[in-house]
């Protein structure tokens, strides 16, 4: 199997949304922001697969490691082998991959975040970087678009949030912010044990209205003149928000389900976005 061949089949076989809007690029963007993605999810499921902490905080200094080695010139790993030979062309630094591995060490020595500010610290190296990098491949002009990437990353971060309640609970993680649990009166316990209550779908309310905010920031941040590049972030956001519409549609039944779009859906909507060029 080749570098390219390798990183496809991660892209793919993740399931995720943002594999869809990659369906639409020319070859070489494709190819970078599938690279890259691949190398996202290397190091994520360093973190969502660990049983033994230790060992997932060894990986992911082998990780640490490797992106210094590939910058130096010598990558190893299948995906930056793929990713190497297209990052500078694309302005993806040795920076921007610490970023998303300081992000999932994180996950690995924190798993509450006192108020919202603290959370937005996580949700800029997971999220904001990882939109940052891709704006950039998607073919940036404008330095606000920069700033349109951050906030869209922050919403869908937000987004994962909210659907993963349930699932994070089961790995001892909630990543809604404890002064916010404290104002609506919901017990740390309460989510780890998975049990709604009206309370709880306060709260998530809410998270969904900041999420909303945030997309609706986003998307006045955009530049006109970036408007036909940045389609396939368009396409995520389209994506996502449908999400979490569709949560707020089934009443937040995130603690003991997770909610999810048809492949389907997701097409349509990433070509909706494609084809009439708006969400």
């Amino acid at each position: 199997m080749t570098p390219a061949q390798y990183v496809e089949q991660k892209a793919a076989a993740s399931g995720s949304s943002f594999y869809y809007a990659f369906l639409f690029l020319p070859a070489p963007r494709r190819a970078a922001i599938t690279a890259f993605y691949a190398f996202c999810r290397e190091v994520d499921d360093v973190v969502d697969d660990a049983i033994d902490l230790g060992v997932a905080a060894t990986k992911l200094a082998w990780w640490v490691q490797e992106v210094a080695q590939a910058y130096a010139g010598r990558p190893s790993h299948p995906v930056m082998l793929a990713l190497m030979p297209l990052a500078p062309h694309y302005g993806i630094t040795q920076h921007h991959l610490h970023s998303v591995i300081q992000g999932c060490q994180m996950d690995l020595e924190q798993t509450r975040y006192l108020d919202y500010a603290n959370l937005q610290r996580y949700c800029h190296l997971v999220a904001g970087v990882v939109g940052e990098v891709a704006a950039s491949i998607f073919g940036q002009t404008q330095t606000q678009t920069t700033v349109y990437a951050h906030t869209l990353g922050q919403a869908l971060q937000l987004t994962n949030i909210i659907r993963d309640v349930g699932e994070d609970a089961q790995r001892g993680r909630i990543y809604l912010p404890v002064s916010e649990l404290q104002q609506f009166d919901v017990k740390a316990h309460a989510i780890l044990k998975r049990l709604p209550s009206e309370r709880f779908t306060a709260l998530m309310q809410f998270q969904a209205q900041r999420a909303h905010a945030l997309y609706d920031e986003a998307l006045a941040l955009l530049p006109a003149a970036d408007h036909r590049s940045q389609k396939p972030g368009l396409m995520m956001a389209s994506i996502y928000r449908a999400l979490l519409r569709e949560i707020e549609a089934q009443g937040f039944p995130v603690l003991t389900q997770r909610v999810r779009l048809t492949p389907l859906r997701k097409f349509w909507l990433a070509w909706k976005v494609q084809a009439l060029g708006r969400l």
